[in-house]
């Protein structure tokens, strides 16, 4: 698939690796952006704005009005980045309630499976297209300090499987992007190197023009991937070590 000439929705576009894949899209010639953001005054704050080819959409993908009123609107597009994401910052038995938990699941999981349901009939009115999901290296390993994020992007990468495997008929490639350390906001704490939404952008593009099924998108989501395939036990231990200390194990969960 060409990159030039296609029409493109990013949702969670207007910052973080969204930004990086509008800019990448504008860059590789599209020939429209719908950039989705829950507040679309802050598309204007983009670094890119103006481009009479960026068209700021109301998207929360948590709102299935929204969905459905964004689908109608952005009648020509042919590609799709599932790109909005929530990180509640809290584990599965630390938080007070549920609460954490199920707005992670209702938007890595359930808002991306619910923008591929309302677009894969406009995709392939369009005589078909492409789907990018991105995903986590979370999603591939269990992170228990993530909490509830990272069984939501395991069941965001099941569902792109599926997903793939039905749209597949109908003319629409589901990449599923492993996304592992870039300098977002929603990675501030991280204290380590990290990739730039750009090159995140620039892989998913990648993956999208060269029919790529799953990709590691950056040096740390390669690295998780190998330590997994070379030793998945000890992988788990360390993502778990920060809960096994002996001084956690006498405080009891916060």
């Amino acid at each position: 698939m060409d990159i030039k000439g296609s029409v493109a929705i990013v949702t969670g576009g207007n910052r973080g690796i969204g930004e990086g894949f509008v800019e990448e899209l504008l860059e590789q010639g599209a020939a429209r952006v719908y950039v989705g953001a829950r507040n679309p005054a802050a598309v204007e704050e983009m670094a890119v704005w103006p481009d009479d080819r960026l068209v700021a959409v109301e998207l929360d993908v948590t709102k299935p009005d929204q969905i459905a009123a964004a689908a109608e609107q952005c009648q020509d597009v042919t590609i799709v980045v599932n790109n909005a994401g929530a990180f509640q910052m809290q584990t599965l038995m630390g938080a007070p309630d549920l609460s954490d938990a199920r707005q992670e699941m209702e938007t890595n999981y359930f808002g991306m499976l619910a923008m591929c349901r309302a677009f894969a009939p406009v995709i392939e009115k369009n005589g078909g297209g492409a789907i990018a999901n991105v995903l986590s290296a979370g999603a591939i390993v269990a992170v228990p300090g993530m909490g509830g994020y990272s069984p939501s992007k395991f069941a965001g990468r099941a569902a792109s499987t599926c997903l793939r495997a039905e749209l597949a008929p109908r003319g629409i490639h589901v990449a599923a992007l492993i996304v592992g350390s870039v300098d977002t906001r929603m990675a501030a704490h991280v204290d380590r190197e990290k990739s730039q939404p750009r090159d995140i952008g620039k892989a998913g593009l990648l993956a999208i023009k060269h029919h790529i099924d799953e990709h590691d998108t950056d040096p740390h989501a390669i690295e998780v991937r190998a330590f997994l395939g070379r030793d998945p036990h000890t992988l788990a231990r360390s993502m778990a070590a920060p809960f096994n200390r002996e001084d956690q194990a006498q405080e009891g969960p916060r």
